[in-house]
């Protein structure tokens, strides 16, 4: 089994772009248990809500070149990825 990741959007920072949408989009939610999401088991992706803020599909996803295409791509850095587990940063690099 691969890495996998911690995805966030930090809400307060979105202007709601959509270049992450349009990089890696996102498809169906992932199924949930109790009302808590199970999380993606291959790729993650984002999408965006009615009032046009960004949302990662899954809050974990499996290591994924598209969701840090993402990341890097958003205007105002407001996609943070972590190593789910350890908690190292991937995106944005520590200073």
């Amino acid at each position: 089994m691969g890495e996998r990741w911690r995805v966030e959007v930090d809400r307060s920072v979105c202007i709601g772009s959509g270049m992450c949408a349009a990089t890696a989009p996102g498809g169906t939610p992932p199924a949930t248990a109790g009302g808590a999401s199970t999380g993606s088991k291959t790729g993650g992706g984002f999408r965006l809500d009615a009032a046009r803020q960004s949302h990662p599909v899954a809050p974990e996803t499996d290591a994924d070149e598209n969701v840090l295409a993402a990341a890097e791509g958003c205007p105002v850095e407001a996609i943070t990825i972590t190593v789910a587990g350890t908690g190292e940063r991937v995106f944005p690099p520590e200073e």
